[in-house]
């Protein structure tokens, strides 16, 4: 059976050989690759459930937590038919709803360093705690709970010993409507996705200990998700 090793070299490559005449002569390994990382996904599913009760309650499949390697190239410059990385995302009710939730994304790094691929991330393998791209009332609700409730965000951010605040699709400035009650809760108002990353090396990947490691470091940031899905929550009750 594959394992993460092969998992890496696989994306390697493919990044080198994107083309459907190389995939198809190595179907039969990314079919391996890929029944190793549903494994992944459930047993992740199954340890983060057992810290937070929303994913547990949630009885998550991997279907509902994992995505197809195969792009939608019909209005996109780049034609490259196939995914470059592989990733699960874990959030209340599965990857297609409004919730906060964890992503582990694995990517091999590119050549260039400040290469960046479809979320904005510089390439390479990380651990994101939070919300991409939330809805519009979505993120209003955010900002209304940061504006009086600001440092109960930035000490989950603090908790999560390891991440960083995300800033890179911030806006320049606060939007007009919200006030700062502190200096230090601006940047939390210009956001417009609301995620907390960890960079990963191969150290971290290769160990025999993967599941267990991602979910001890997950957890760091579980108060940074319960905070966001109860903004999110008020947003849906809304609507």
């Amino acid at each position: 059976m594959a394992d993460i090793q092969d998992a890496y070299k696989f994306l390697s490559s493919l990044r080198d050989n994107n083309n459907r005449e190389w995939f198809n002569k190595h179907k039969t390994e990314y079919l391996e690759i890929h029944q190793w990382f549903n494994t992944l996904a459930e047993r992740l599913i199954v340890e983060i459930g057992k810290f937070d009760k929303d994913i547990y309650e949630s009885h998550l499949t991997v279907s509902d937590c994992t995505y197809r390697i195969y792009r939608d190239i019909r209005f996109s410059k780049d034609k490259s038919p196939y995914k470059t990385h592989i990733g699960i995302y874990i959030c209340k009710n599965g990857k297609k709803s409004p919730y906060a939730g964890y992503y582990f994304h694995l990517e091999p790094p590119a050549s260039d360093s400040k290469e960046v691929n479809a979320f904005g991330f510089t390439r390479g393998s990380i651990l994101c705690s939070g919300l991409y791209m939330p809805d519009t009332k979505i993120i209003k609700s955010l900002r209304d709970e940061i504006s009086v409730n600001g440092e109960s965000f930035l000490k989950a951010v603090k908790e999560a010993k390891g991440f960083d605040l995300d800033i890179n699709n911030a806006l320049k400035r606060v939007p007009n409507g919200f006030v700062a009650e502190k200096k230090e809760w601006e940047d939390l108002l210009r956001l417009r996705d609301f995620t907390i990353t960890a960079d990963i090396d191969t150290d971290f990947l290769f160990a025999p200990d993967l599941v267990e490691r991602i979910t001890v470091e997950f957890k760091k940031t579980h108060k940074f998700v319960e905070i966001l899905n109860k903004a999110v929550q008020y947003a849906l009750e809304e609507m």
